[in-house]
Parts: structure tokens; sequence; C-alpha cells
């Protein structure tokens, strides 16, 4: 019988809400398999909170480049504003580190290749925090649709419209391309049509639409998007940050059933629901029952997916092409909302606009110093 690995040795850098709350408690449910040995925090009081919730045994650190040299960690974890991701994920991964960022990953196709290039460089791999694939009802309905037993996707509609106040906007980082990447399609929706591509597979074409209909920002703050994927299913994508009744939702209609999921910041096997054509037998239904074990989608269960494909000598889910695609479509509905075409994968390249930033220097849309 082969030994089990040793734990992996993890480092956090920024220790705000979403560590604390998502990337901590992932930390405890896998506590057989990693250790917590070092947090960084520019804000020293920030700091000295989170290590006392997750414990002496995490050494604090002000500075990345220092916590890498001193630490050497195995694994690091990015939970701090958008701007930083590609130059954080970077340094960890030239320190032999795997990164699991949360999203945006980085800022356009641009950084993402130059992540790319530091991946290669290392062999060590950087994931996205994309927690809403990894739930069990999710992962069953990949399963179904993929294997075709719901029949071919015909017709999909993926909505994040939620709520965001002019508080939420009074952040500095918010709302700005530079420091952002966008509005709600990168920001918020992305989870959602992140899940849908999950689903449904690559996208061949996006037609859409972006406004500012309420923030003063520089980016948008609703968005809508028509898609065309490869394998013919057509669908309709809303990304909202001025929905007071605020629901996350993906429908996907098949030729035998209609998967439909409804939640807000995440999900559970009740939520998923499935309605049968009606020339379908009781007795087939009857086996696209969800699974018996009920795993959330949560930063735990991607945790766990990122360990097992280490464990395995795997490219962890999330990373690579699959993150690229998802940045890709984002980078696609930006550029079709903006120029008013339809965009097709992989026409965005170098020495495309929209490679280089999402508001790709449109005139009506890049920051003044850009337009």
């Amino acid at each position: 019988m082969s030994p089990l690995p040793a734990r992996r040795r993890v480092a956090v850098v920024g220790t705000g809400a979403i560590v604390a709350g998502g990337h901590l408690p992932a930390l405890r449910a896998h506590a057989d398999r990693v250790e917590l040995v070092a947090a960084v925090d520019v804000d020293p009081a920030r700091l000295d909170a989170f290590r006392a919730e997750a414990g002496p045994e995490a050494t604090g650190h002000t500075s990345m480049g220092a916590m890498l040299d001193a630490v050497r960690p195995d694994l690091v974890l990015i939970g701090t504003p958008p701007s930083l991701h590609r130059e954080q994920t970077v340094a960890a991964l030239k320190a032999g580190a795997w990164v699991l960022c949360e999203k945006p990953l980085c800022l356009s196709l641009a950084e993402y290749d130059d992540i790319a290039a530091a991946e290669r460089a290392s062999g060590a791999y950087a994931s996205v925090v994309f927690q809403h694939r990894y739930g069990s009802g999710a992962a069953h309905a990949r399963e179904l649709i993929a294997g075709g037993e719901l029949g071919a996707p015909l017709v999909a509609h993926c909505q994040t419209t939620w709520h965001r106040d002019a508080a939420y906007y009074a952040v500095p980082w918010r709302g700005r391309w530079a420091t952002e990447g966008g509005g709600p399609t990168m920001g918020h929706g992305i989870h959602q049509y992140d899940l849908l591509l999950h689903l449904l597979g690559p996208w061949a074409e996006v037609r859409a639409m972006a406004a500012r209909l309420v923030h003063d920002t520089e980016s948008e703050d609703v968005s809508t998007a028509l898609v065309r994927f490869a394998n013919g299913a057509l669908a309709t994508v809303v990304n909202s940050v001025l929905s007071p009744d605020e629901t996350s939702r993906i429908r996907v209609d098949c030729a035998d059933a209609t998967v439909e999921l409804t939640h807000l910041y995440g999900h559970r096997n009740a939520d998923w629901t499935y309605t049968p054509a009606r020339h379908v037998d009781a007795g087939r239904a009857a086996a696209w029952r969800t699974p018996a074990a009920d795993v959330p989608s949560s930063h735990t269960a991607q945790l766990g997916a990122v360990l097992d494909a280490w464990d395995a000598g795997e490219r962890p889910p999330g990373s690579g092409e699959e993150a690229r695609a998802t940045l890709e479509f984002a980078a696609a509905l930006y550029k079709a909302a903006f120029t008013g075409q339809p965009v097709r994968a992989g026409e965005i390249g170098p020495g495309d606009p929209f490679y280089a930033a999402m508001h790709g220097d449109h005139p009506d849309w890049a920051p003044e110093e850009h337009a």
C-alpha cells in the first residue's frame, strides 16, 4: 500500500472576507491534506485578526515576496483585489508553488498568456476559483448533458441579476477597468456563465450589449449577450448589478428534458430540477435524480478537486484552457457590445485591442488616460 502524500503547505495572500469566509473553512475541511503555514496582507491589523482566527502556526507577512522567500509554500491561495492577481500569480508560480486564485484570474487575455508562460517555465499550475462548477448538482448535470442522457442541448438562459448600491462602488478599486477589469461581466456574472460553459462546452459566437444605467463607473453595470455554442445550442446571458430581486439562474432546454438551477451565491442538489419532455417515460426520468451525496458548491469542494489532481499528477481543473476559455468569453462579450459586431471564438489575439484590455481602448468606454 503506497503511503499517503504529505500535507501541502499553504499560504494565503489577502486576508479579507473571501479568504476568511471561503478559503479558511476549506483549509479546515481538508486539514488532513493541507496545513496553513503563512498569511500575507498589507494591513497589519487585518493580518493580525486573521491569524488570531486561523491559528498561531501561520506566520504573518506584509510582503508576498518576503513570504515566498522565507516559507516556500506548496500552494498559494490569492484573495486580493483583481489588479494584483496576475503579478502575484506569476510570482507564486516562479517560486514553484501551485496557485488557486479568486476570479478573475487576471484582467485580460494578454495577462492570462503571461500566467500561462509562467506555468510552462515553472511546471506549477494556476487555477481560478469558480466554485460553482464543483457542487455535486453541477457535476451530475454536466455528466447527463455530456453523455446525451437529456438529448441534444438546444436553448439556454444564464442569469446573474444582483444588486449593488453606491456604497459598494465607493470602494476605490471597484468599477474601474485598471483595478477590477470590468463591471458585472467580469466580477459578478462570470460565475454563472463559467458554469454555463462548463455544462455546454465551447462557444462559437457572441453578440452583446452593455450599458451604464445607474452607477457612475468606468465599466458597465449591466450587460446582455446572445451566444451560439459549437454544438448549435443558442443561449442568452444577463449580467446585472441593478436588480432588486436577486437571483442566479441557469436553464438548459435539451431535446428530452429541461434542467434548471436557481440559487444566489451557492447551490446544493435541491436547487437543481429536471423536467422531462412529454415523450420521456417515467423510468428514464427517474434515472436523472440527483446523486445521493449532496456536495454544496464551495471553496471546499474546489480545493478538494485541486488536491485530487495534484495527488494524481494531473493539471488541476479550472486552469489552462478551461480558465482561458471563460476569460475569452468575457473579452468577446465586451468586444461585441462595444463594437456592435458579432465576435467569434478565437478571433481575439495579440494586436486586437480587446486582447490587451477588456475596454478595447474604445472611445466611449476606455478610461480617460486610454481614450
